[in-house]
């Protein structure tokens, strides 16, 4: 099974368009009405759809922190860097997350992309 991905309202469409031409679920904020939403309710909204949140936004780990430290579960956070990095490579990073891990490894985990250069 694969990672189901839910996209904050900061990130570029285009990765959005891009992934699901490669077949990753991806749900956006706004397509889930959802995008005015405060940072701590769109993680607890992703958590409860099962989705890994996908954001650019650095207070999401200070909110990840602190759900760790109170025994809080999320289904997973990945902080998506996109200044300086192509379309297409986030897309390349987004979609090994997506397709090579399953939904139980990411619970609690926080991987950042893009990747190291290649």
């Amino acid at each position: 099974m694969s990672v189901a991905l839910y996209f904050d309202h900061n990130v570029d469409l285009a990765i959005v368009e891009g992934l699901r031409a490669r077949g990753v679920d991806v749900l956006t904020a706004r397509e889930d009405d959802a995008s005015t939403l405060d940072d701590e309710l769109l993680l607890e909204r992703a958590t409860a759809l099962g989705r890994v949140l996908v954001t650019n936004d650095k207070d999401f780990s200070a909110i990840t922190g602190r759900w760790y430290r109170e025994g809080r579960h999320f289904a997973g956070l990945i902080r998506a860097r996109q200044e300086g990095v192509s379309v297409d490579a986030m897309i390349h990073d987004l979609e090994i997350i997506a397709k090579v891990m399953e939904p139980e490894q990411m619970i609690d985990q926080i991987e950042y992309v893009p990747f190291p250069p290649r």
